[in-house]
């Protein structure tokens, strides 16, 4: 049965010189939900419903590179400050010089750093999977990632123009989908030697009550239409990113913010927790909350209503403008 979203309000709009599809339903405070890799909108389908019902206005664009939003083909057309500025573009848009913001995994970076960029224009911020991490001062990011995990970690595998495209095209958009969906690994994402990451995770051969094939379809179906190149160029643009937010180096999250994470999501016992519980995330993110679920990374979907009743939770602490 798949999930139905009723009156939402579908429109392209012209933000930062490319056209953006977004969902939107409800009225009152802004709350924008950014979705993360490999998803689109419609993986906000539980949020949309519930945000709007309890009096918000929610709009839940395609990310560029991603579903019927313009997916330009040069990673480096994706770097935070594209990002950033395709969801100023939307505020303005809109007529609001502030938001809420939602995200998860790339869209949990993107809100983050929309945070740190504009922070003027952000009312709070909901981070689901991905904390706030600080850019490292000395080595870029994927020589980082090298050096922690080898050059089987998916990171860095998604480097290579076209690699990874190759991979994936092995298989249809429903078995992709499946493989990344419902990762069951919570250990890092690294392939044995000679394997490419697609081939190493597994085919589930049976779905969780969370998800249906359907749901997965229409996600399927626009990564059909689109491809993959615009969601790897996010992976693609990371050391541009690390040049580029220099300027930035040491800068704190002021915004209100609240991280929430599956407690057997990937990395969460090797590094995770133990960030988030210390010392450097308090002080990186000083008015910070945390909550752990019982769930994996696309917490979103797996943990709907408690996702929901946190997010709402958060935003009820603002007064009323």
């Amino acid at each position: 049965m798949m999930s139905v979203i009723a009156d939402v309000n579908h429109q392209r709009i012209k933000t930062n010189g490319i056209w953006m599809h977004i969902a939107e339903k409800g009225t009152g405070p802004l709350v924008l939900l950014l979705h993360g890799f490999p998803e689109i909108w419609y993986s906000w389908r539980h949020q949309i419903n519930f945000l709007a019902k309890h009096g918000y206005h929610v709009v839940a664009p395609d990310l560029r590179g991603y579903g019927d939003t313009d997916s330009p083909l040069s990673p480096s057309s994706y770097t935070a400050f594209h990002i950033v500025g395709d969801l100023i573009g939307l505020l303005d848009h809109f007529g609001q010089d502030q938001a809420f913001v939602v995200g998860i995994d790339w869209g949990a970076a993107a809100a983050w750093q929309l945070s740190l960029l504009r922070p003027n224009r952000v009312r709070g911020i909901v981070a689901l999977s991905v904390p706030f991490t600080p850019r490292f001062s000395t080595i870029k990011t994927t020589d980082s990632f090298k050096q922690m995990f080898g050059d089987n970690f998916y990171v860095c595998q998604f480097q290579e123009p076209g690699r990874a495209e190759r991979s994936f095209a092995r298989y249809d958009y429903l078995t992709v989908m499946k493989k990344f969906y419902l990762i069951s690994k919570t250990d890092q994402l690294i392939a044995p030697p000679g394997m490419e990451i697609i081939d190493y995770l597994e085919t589930p051969s049976y779905l969780p009550r969370w998800i249906t094939e359907d749901e997965l379809q229409v996600i399927a179906d626009k990564f059909l239409e689109s491809g993959f190149t615009g969601a790897f160029n996010y992976y693609r643009a990371m050391d541009l990113n690390w040049e580029l937010l220099a300027p930035w180096q040491g800068s704190k999250i002021t915004v209100p913010a609240k991280l929430i994470v599956g407690n057997k999501d990937i990395g969460f016992d090797s590094g995770t927790r133990e960030y988030i519980e210390g010392n450097v995330f308090k002080s990186l993110v000083p008015n910070h909350e945390v909550v752990i679920l019982d769930g994996h990374h696309f917490i979103q979907q797996e943990k709907a209503q408690e996702v929901s009743e946190q997010i709402l939770s958060f935003l009820r602490k603002f007064p009323a403008k």
